[in-house]
């Protein structure tokens, strides 16, 4: 199993990036997989972002409501984070991460995530 996350850079606050994430090694579960995004800021610990719950339903965290976009192309095995209006406490790493029976209860937790993507870097500058 393998997630290969990508898409990070340098952006100015109020500018926008889409980060993708191609997932192999569990095509046969695709559908019922759960696909999330999470972050961690130096000094900071890892906190989710948006989820694609089990192939239908997504969930943002407050802070990111409104701004960002998840979603997933089932043709390609891949999952996009659309972030806009992006904000200097954006900056972070970036992880994609996937799940194959994680409850509603749990989609914020980083341990209930199976597989994990190497992290993209995401710097706003201000």
């Amino acid at each position: 199993v393998q997630l290969q996350a990508s898409g990070g850079g340098l952006v100015q606050a109020g500018g926008s990036l889409r980060l993708s994430c191609e997932v192999s090694g569990l095509t046969s579960s695709w559908n019922s997989l759960s696909l999330g995004w999470f972050r961690q800021a130096p000094g900071k610990e890892r906190e989710f972002v948006a989820v694609s719950w089990r192939g239908s339903r997504t969930y943002y965290a407050d802070s990111v409501k409104g701004r960002f976009i998840i979603s997933r192309d089932n043709a390609k095995f891949t999952v996009y984070l659309q972030m806009n209006s992006l904000k200097p406490e954006d900056t972070a790493v970036y992880y994609c991460a996937a799940a194959t029976g994680v409850i509603l209860s749990s989609i914020a937790r980083p341990s209930a995530y199976n597989y994990w993507g190497q992290g993209t870097q995401v710097t706003v500058s201000s």
